[in-house]
């Protein structure tokens, strides 16, 4: 069976916990896109891990961990974390030779941009992933299999490369371009550390699609970040829908069987962008606070998050864009301390409420509707049954559920990996 792990929201929902639960029961895990600009935190008998480029199965010894074609691999990156999860566990990886490579250029580029914007910045964790996939799109990257290939000719690609990426810097940013035999030094010597782990993954998954195997794919940041679907301009630069993780796997669209679309119990977001129930000051520093194991605090870059209460409107729209069959609620525990929780039931835009999302820029004009519920004001991170919870707790879990029309079946009340609620 093939199962997708997506975020509802903007990122942030706690992917990695659910990916790491839910990898304990797959025989293959696969990233099917973005980059090293979102990570996820994994806490288990080994530690905390942010994990960036890695799969989050690759704690489990049994399981084959993949990062596919639909990826934007960051070689430096991806060596850093294999090292490190080196030190406690053994696993099995394989990266798809058709994936692309970021290079040192395209980390430049997206932070030379940041700055020429200013103040009309997009928020950008500078890791390189427009640039990066903006040459994808022109037929300028440079994929896996070039550059491990004898018989392509990588200096005449690279060459291509500097000639365009060159006149950029100088014109647009002032700024020295690069040598070819410069860069071309950088790229092969990342392609020989990635060499051992190159394969054909599409036909690995295929085969394992016909063996009857579990398959997790694992997605990064949320519907509301997505190029298409989202809060644009202030997305990502790849498909964030389950959608997309059949094109970003290598693997047909009907095999895709379930979709658990993860959405916190309150809300969060890293980056500019409209955010309709967010709050400020002295409620949103304990929020954020509480949030998580160590706060609500960017796993890529560390910077503090925006916080908000529980939004039914964008998550609604969130759980319908990817196509949610389930929903795994998360950080239920970090409200514990409220006597009284708002949610966000509806927009109030021009008069009229409103609870369907909307474009970018009437969101910018939408106030949020809020109704409050009571809460439990009790720690409930020893809960493992869901009867077991306080009245308060599982009336706001209900209403939640009923407000955006999915069945939650996996409710998170803690960050480590055995706190968790199965319904």
């Amino acid at each position: 069976m093939v199962k997708a792990i997506v975020g509802a929201n903007w990122g942030d929902e706690g992917k990695g916990k659910i990916t790491d639960i839910c990898a304990q029961r797959a025989d293959v895990v696969v990233r099917f896109q973005g980059g090293s600009n979102a990570g996820h935190t994994i806490i288990n008998e080994f530690g905390k891990f942010g994990l960036h480029q890695l799969p989050s199965g690759i704690f489990q010894n049994d399981t084959t961990n993949i990062i596919a074609n639909g990826c934007a691999l960051n070689v430096d990156k991806l060596i850093e974390e294999i090292e490190v999860v080196r030190k406690v566990t053994d696993f099995k990886l394989l990266v798809s030779d058709r994936v692309q490579l970021v290079l040192p250029h395209h980390i430049q580029l997206d932070t030379l941009e940041e700055q020429r914007l200013a103040d009309k910045k997009f928020g950008s964790t500078k890791s390189g992933i427009a640039p990066f996939y903006s040459d994808k799109h022109a037929k300028i990257g440079l994929q896996l299999c070039e550059l491990l290939s004898p018989h392509f000719d990588i200096q005449e690609k690279v060459h291509m490369i500097c000639e365009k990426l060159n006149l950029i810097l100088r014109a647009v940013y002032k700024t020295e371009g690069y040598g070819s035999d410069e860069l071309l030094e950088i790229i092969q010597a990342q392609a020989e550390k990635i060499r051992p782990y190159a394969a054909d993954t599409s036909l690995f998954l295929r085969k394992a699609i016909k063996d009857g195997k579990n398959i997790l794919l694992e997605g990064q940041l949320g519907a509301l970040k997505d190029t298409d679907h989202g809060i644009y301009p202030y997305v990502t630069s790849s498909s964030t829908l389950a959608g997309f993780a059949s094109v970003g796997a290598g693997i047909p669209p009907y095999e895709i069987r379930q979709i658990i679309a993860v959405t916190k119990a309150y809300s969060s977001a890293v980056g500019e962008g409209p955010f309709v129930s967010e709050i400020f000051d002295e409620a949103a520093d304990e929020l954020r606070k509480r949030g998580g194991d160590s706060g609500e605090f960017g796993v890529t870059t560390g910077r503090p998050r925006r916080v908000g209460w529980f939004d039914c409107v964008a998550t609604k729209y969130g759980a319908r864009i990817q196509g949610a069959t389930d929903l795994a609620l998360t950080g239920l525990d970090v409200l514990g301390y409220l006597e009284e929780i708002p949610v966000c039931i509806g927009y109030a835009i021009d008069g009229t409420m409103v609870t369907d999302f909307l474009d970018t820029f009437s969101l910018y004009r939408a106030k949020p509707v809020f109704e409050i519920l009571e809460g439990w004001n009790s720690d409930i991170r020893d809960v493992r049954n869901f009867g077991d919870l306080p009245e308060n707790a599982k009336r706001y879990v209900r209403f939640i559920e009923d407000n955006v029309g999915v069945k939650i079946t996996m409710l998170s009340n803690g960050p480590k990996r055995h706190e968790m609620i199965e319904l």
